[in-house]
């Protein structure tokens, strides 16, 4: 995985970075449900969802539990700001991902907003106003580096985009491995209307979803599309009505909860690192993966499920 670039220097007097990860350890060992001053590391919601301290009010982390025990979800809530990203959010993505990524129990991620008609609207360019070019430089750099960081991710991760999603929160929807929309989605790369280009992935990663002209035109344009043409160009994996799209993305991460934590791992290498080489290196690389399976706990249990005629109970080891 890729290292952040150090925005603390920079940035350390609007906003201070919480490096405490949270601990999977004391997670297994909760079992009741109770609530903790804000003041505390935990939180509990309800019955199904722990929420964990984030660096930013502006990021949620959450944890869920009972048969959805597995699943992560980061919650995008700045609704003053339309969900824009800044230097307090940035901090807030930053540390998320890093906690899952030392997450052994996470075996698949969401990333969804709580603000209605909005998943998010791209940089804070009101922020943006204030910063010196030297700053946007870092700013954008730094935004870059987290999301390779959440494409490098070993688990699966989906984005759920309910409205709009422009710029920089499109960009972080194409760092995930899947895409799920409500058919009134607006999805937008605007930057060109700026006088600037995509700078956090966007010119490389959406031509590689959508095909080197179609990417063209939409960069060059900065024209906004709707769920329905997200989905008809390979943008999206689902569309479906306004709404409806977490209860989709969730379907979905409880079917890719189920499989073998190992596996899941291996075969997102195989194929983010396979399509990357050639075809010869690309079968060498599926062997190693296949390999480092074949001894596991996990594949055995598999079997014996099979055989038992009875659900797997996948332990990751």
């Amino acid at each position: 995985m890729v290292a952040f670039p150090t925005i603390a220097k920079s940035f350390g007097h609007h906003c201070r970075k919480n490096s405490k990860p949270y601990s999977t350890q004391l997670l297994s060992h909760l079992s009741s449900i109770f609530e903790i001053s804000n003041s505390h590391q935990w939180q509990f919601q309800s019955t199904r969802t722990l929420l964990l301290q984030s660096a930013s009010e502006a990021v949620k982390l959450r944890r869920l539990f009972d048969s959805d025990s597995g699943i992560i979800e980061v919650n995008l809530d700045r609704p003053e700001a339309k969900n824009a990203i800044g230097r307090d959010m940035l901090m807030g993505l930053q540390q998320s991902f890093e906690d899952i990524s030392r997450d052994s129990s996470a075996n698949v991620l969401m990333i969804s907003s709580s603000v209605p008609k909005v998943f998010c609207a791209g940089a804070d360019l009101k922020e943006r106003k204030t910063m010196s070019p030297s700053e946007v430089e870092v700013f954008v750099n730094s935004l870059r580096s987290t999301f390779t960081f959440l494409e490098e991710l070993q688990i699966p991760t989906i984005a759920v985009i309910e409205g709009t999603a422009l710029g920089g929160g499109l960009e972080m929807a194409l760092s995930c491995d899947l895409r799920i929309c409500g058919e009134d989605a607006k999805m937008a790369l605007p930057e060109t209307g700026l006088a600037i280009i995509p700078g956090a992935g966007g010119t490389q990663r959406l031509p590689r979803l959508v095909g080197r002209s179609v990417a063209k035109e939409l960069i060059f344009t900065g024209r906004k599309i709707t769920g329905r043409d997200a989905i008809s160009m390979g943008l999206v994996n689902y569309c479906v009505p306004a709404g409806e799209a977490r209860l989709k993305a969730l379907e979905i991460a409880r079917d890719i909860n189920q499989k073998g934590p190992m596996a899941l791992r291996m075969a997102k290498r195989a194929i983010d690192k396979g399509v990357e080489i050639d075809m010869a290196n690309a079968l060498d690389l599926e062997e190693d993966c296949y390999q480092q399976l074949l001894h596991t706990k996990d594949r055995l249990e598999g079997l014996a499920a099979f055989a038992e005629k009875r659900k797997p109970k996948y332990i990751g080891e």
